[in-house]
């Protein structure tokens, strides 16, 4: 089952969810004319790219109508381009002189197998620069997975998407070859949270959205009551906010050649 997304509900933690692109972006050190952003969404991203590289045109590829038709109705620079785009299969069809995502290939199944033709998309002296989150043993998954596969939920819950990803030493030789400069690292961002279960909030905009989707109508508030309950007590909030501790991965692979 392939989730629909609700660009307004990721956008409600904008700011945590784009601090990961902006560390991202501070370690590619290039200047491409050609940007393609994979997994782009509602294109919050767009303008951290056209603020660092303003003379670069900018396509974002997403898979979900929803966050592309988002995306185009907030663009008004001739210089960005929306289009819809399967990761698994969207090739550029001349060479990018800078190919980024961030929180994207956790949702493609086998994406470390596609790296090597991905990279192969870029241009010479250029960059393919991407983030994933690492936090899948983390207890808003487990207690996602465990409350998900009991009934009476199990049933309408065995076929969804489930997001995975690497570590960065497996990215690191993934994309290691000759000619290429590659550099992995991870980090733990402590975001701070307010507002009632906000954690149940951050989940249901992204990891948990899937699971939630495919319950019926008449279910989904009591797997959403039961799943709170449980976050609540894993997350517990204090006197300045509810710490949500996240783990990502970052890799930034440098192509040998030198600019055009």
């Amino acid at each position: 089952m392939t989730a629909r997304w609700d660009p307004d509900r990721y956008l409600s933690f904008g700011s945590e969810r784009t601090r990961p692109f902006a560390d991202l972006l501070a370690r590619v050190d290039a200047d491409p004319r050609t940007v393609v952003d994979l997994g782009c969404g509602p294109g919050h991203l767009t303008p951290l790219l056209r603020s660092r590289w303003p003379h670069a045109t900018v396509t974002g590829v997403d898979a979900s109508p929803e966050m592309v038709a988002r995306a185009r109705s907030s663009n008004a620079d001739p210089r960005v381009t929306y289009v819809e785009g399967d990761l698994r299969d969207w090739r550029p069809e001349s060479p990018v002189d800078l190919l980024v995502s961030a929180a994207a290939f956790q949702w493609v199944p086998g994406h470390l197998g596609l790296l090597a033709e991905l990279a192969a998309g870029v241009s010479p002296g250029g960059t393919f620069a991407f983030t994933v989150p690492a936090n899948f043993d983390a207890p808003s998954h487990v207690l996602l997975r465990d409350l998900a596969a009991r009934e009476p939920y199990a049933r309408w819950t065995a076929a969804v998407e489930r997001p995975d990803a690497h570590d960065a030493e497996t990215y690191l030789e993934a994309l290691s070859r000759p000619r290429w400069r590659v550099d992995a690292w991870d980090t733990t961002y402590l975001h701070v949270l307010t507002g009632p279960d906000p954690v149940l909030r951050w989940v249901a905009g992204t990891g948990a959205r899937p699971v939630l989707q495919a319950l019926p109508d008449g279910m989904r508030g009591s797997f959403e009551a039961e799943y709170a309950a449980a976050l609540r007590s894993a997350y517990p909030p204090r006197t300045y906010g509810t710490v949500l501790p996240f783990r990502r991965v970052f890799a930034v692979a440098r192509r040998g050649g030198g600019q055009r």
